[in-house]
């Protein structure tokens, strides 16, 4: 880990990684769209997934899943989706249907559940079961009606946590074809409407293609937390979560913000004691190399440099942390304290781990209920009031030189 000064940070450290059109992925999806199942069976050959003559799971594979999980597992996974279902219903109940009188009139929004979405869940590098919960979760707390869960080389502990969530229909698919496939339909997978949950690269480059034909949540990756911590810190939890956030792929990056060098020194050695014994070390030593420590003087430094930086996970781990949340306008999620691992929240405390990195935190939130919902208006324009209306309506559109929208206005005036 690299340790400096504030004053020694250029402008490269507020990059944003540009996710490209990468030529193969557009190439993978033209002949997905073309060729169908075909298609998504040839490219999950040629990618390692194996020869996959159904690509979705029976009821008898998802049984033979589950009882192949140790009650120990499936009791966490059971835990983790009552917390994060508690959350999503709960936020779900913050948005009310309105309607209200306005000139006369009567307008309103409903809140409508998108019909089908497909949760997409990573199976690269490791098994991710957490994921499945995060994104199927809040899709059936919204509603949503069909909810198709897709993974690679699917394990059995992401089958229980696909089917325990509410899945729908659960694929043993994954990469670029499999988000061709759910957004625009083969002979044994109908489209769906939104595309949600985090990818590689190329996961995400595809899920950039195709916005237009379905939506998707955000582009994200790869994975970084930034951690503010002073003196009344403990330099271990912090190197531990700082390896965490790491040990996801070779382009994680973790970022300490800190008040003295010699802090940021025992937490490098910790974090190179630990990676002594972990068995992820050759990924998370990687990521720890190229990640940063920050000296800074004041609070306020380390506030403006995390607003800037607006990192996905947001640790703070300094003396009074409560009473500076507010300060804070930029991050995907933030762990207030020393004991506010941010593995709770990819696991098991009930918010989302779906999180907008690469600085999107600066006009985007993390997944939630809310990306599963449609919030559509209406409005009812009665004849008693319909003159205001009509007048007003009719003036703008002479002045936008759009005679059928004033014609539209008037004659409901001449034709009361």
């Amino acid at each position: 880990m690299e340790i400096c000064y504030l004053s020694q940070i250029d402008k490269s450290f507020f990059s944003k990684i540009e996710f490209e059109n990468i030529s193969t992925v557009n190439e993978i999806i033209t002949d997905v769209r073309q060729n169908g199942d075909e298609a998504v069976r040839r490219y999950s050959l040629k990618f390692g997934d194996g020869d996959i003559e159904n690509f979705q799971l029976t009821n008898y594979e998802i049984e033979s899943a589950i009882s192949k999980v140790d009650n120990k597992t499936i009791e966490a996974i059971v835990y983790s989706i009552k917390n994060v279902k508690s959350f999503a219903t709960a936020q779900l109940r913050s948005l009310k249907e309105v309607e209200v009188n306005v000139g006369g009139n009567i307008l309103g929004h409903k809140i409508i559940p998108i019909e089908s979405v497909g949760c997409y869940i990573p199976g690269g590098n490791y098994p991710l079961p957490s994921s499945a919960i995060m994104t199927i979760v809040p899709a059936k707390v919204a509603g949503v009606k069909r909810v198709v869960a897709v993974s690679p080389k699917i394990k059995p502990v992401t089958i229980a946590a696909a089917y325990l969530s509410g899945a729908d229909e659960i694929y043993r698919i994954g990469g670029v074809q499999t988000i061709a496939a759910m957004a625009y339909g083969t002979e044994s997978i109908n489209k769906v409407n939104k595309i949600t949950g985090p990818g590689n690269k190329y996961v995400t480059s595809a899920k950039k293609q195709v916005y237009g034909e379905c939506g998707i949540d955000f582009l994200a990756g790869p994975s970084e937390v930034l951690i503010i911590a002073d003196e009344t810190a403990n330099p271990d939890f912090v190197a531990a979560d700082m390896l965490a956030q790491c040990e996801h792929d070779k382009d994680a990056r973790a970022f300490l913000i800190c008040f003295s060098k010699t802090f940021a020194q025992k937490v490098n050695d910790k974090a190179q004691e630990y990676l002594k014994s972990l068995s992820t070390s050759e990924i998370a030593s990687c990521s720890f190399e190229k990640s940063t420590a920050i000296v800074v003087e004041t609070m306020e430094e380390a506030i403006n440099l995390s607003n800037e930086k607006a990192p996905e996970h947001l640790e703070l781990c300094f003396n009074n942390a409560q009473d500076y949340i507010y300060k804070f306008s930029n991050y995907g999620s933030m762990f207030i304290g020393n004991y506010s691992a941010e593995v709770f929240g990819d696991y098991v405390s009930g918010t989302n781990h779906t999180l907008p990195t690469n600085q999107v935190s600066k006009y985007s939130g993390g997944l939630s209920v809310f990306d599963y919902i449609k919030i559509q208006t209406y409005q009812i324009v009665r004849k008693d009031s319909i003159i205001d209306t009509a007048k007003n309506a009719s003036a703008l559109a002479e002045q936008e030189g759009l005679f059928a929208h004033k014609l539209a206005s008037d004659v409901r005036i001449s034709g009361q």
